[in-house]
């Protein structure tokens, strides 16, 4: 029999042996399945967590929702490369988010879900059990996610394979700034990263201190990669990478406006690319979401990333969504 159960504490999460085993490293598959990621967008975002968990015997299903008045999101914010659901090793993934789905309806007469893989069916199997649970489903693509499969390459072969422009660029800037890679954090290091962040063309930073108390916890846990570049003893660029499970994340990258003379990124991240290759050994490399040009250079693979629009037919104020959400997909090919 299969038991569904809500929860706005994750202290609650935490009491579940089968489940806590999941959601922590070393078995969570990236950062953003790990209770820890969604204590942070509890403790520094304010959000109200919606933790759905299916159980059976001792298999779960967890999918990390958010309340947001009578419709229900993804727990997750600007930092979250993608959402997806979370099961123990051997769980029946249908039959588990079968049951989900249909508890659901019971919470909420819409649930919108944006930034899912599909790498390995997460979409596929959500849509088809909300679908086959009686809700009206729309599924699109919403954004991009860029990776590198290193398919065994030594750095030196990666290397050769990036376009002329760049490799030109980075035998030109070599030797002419400093770098250097932390895998510990480092105060000092993190307050150099927000200078260069705010001389940088990148927006506001959305919640400064909750990216400082992830990446103060990924260096206790020997995952951090913290580049810095130097021009005259300055720090003028700055990354932030994670690694777990043979993937390195690419988190967040910056560099001073007056510095881009020197190409201090395309330095530092050729850098990186270098010491999560060659000393991580790590199988791939993930840029996260969006399209932005300079992510071409570095990585190979475009993979979708989809939204569901979810809602009870059965609830009237569902019904203008729904005929825009239909009309939408007739306009949008695929």
């Amino acid at each position: 029999m299969i038991v569904v159960t809500y929860h706005d504490d994750l202290n609650e999460v935490q009491g579940d042996a089968a489940l806590q085993a999941v959601l922590q490293a070393p078995h969570a598959a990236a950062p953003f399945d790990r209770i820890d990621w969604w204590l942070g967008l509890v403790g520094h975002c304010n959000l109200l967590p919606l933790i759905a968990v299916a159980r059976d015997g001792q298999s779960r299903a967890v999918l990390p929702l958010l309340r947001q008045g009578r419709a229900i999101t993804a727990l997750a914010n600007w930092y979250s490369f993608r959402v997806a659901p979370v099961f123990t090793p051997g769980a029946d993934r249908q039959k588990l988010l079968a049951a989900l789905a249909s508890d659901l309806a019971g919470e909420a007469a819409r649930i919108t879900l944006s930034s899912l893989p599909d790498e390995h069916g997460e979409t596929t199997l959500l849509e088809q059990a909300f679908r086959k649970s009686g809700w009206c489903v729309f599924r699109r693509q919403c954004d991009v996610n860029h990776v590198l499969e290193v398919a065994g390459r030594s750095y030196a072969e990666y290397l050769a394979t990036r376009p002329g422009q760049l490799r030109t660029t980075l035998k030109r800037k070599s030797g002419k700034v400093d770098l250097r890679i932390e895998t510990h954090f480092e105060p000092e290091s993190w307050a150099a990263y927000e200078a260069i962040y705010a001389q940088s063309w990148k927006p506001q930073e959305g919640n400064p201190a909750f990216l400082r108390a992830f990446a103060e916890a990924e260096g206790a846990a020997g995952r951090l990669r913290m580049g810095l570049v130097f021009a005259d003893g300055q720090p003028v660029a700055a990354q932030f990478w994670t690694v777990e499970h043979g993937t390195a994340f690419i988190h967040k990258l910056a560099h001073t406006e007056a510095s881009k003379p020197l190409s201090p990124g395309t330095t530092l991240s050729a850098a990186l690319f270098q010491h999560v290759i060659e000393r991580d050994h790590v199988a791939m490399v993930d840029f996260g979401t969006g399209n932005d040009p300079y992510k071409r250079d570095w990585m190979e693979l475009v993979r979708p990333r989809y939204l569901l629009e979810m809602y009870r037919p059965g609830w009237p104020g569902n019904w203008p969504r729904i005929i825009r959400a239909a009309l939408r997909g007739r306009r949008t090919p695929g």
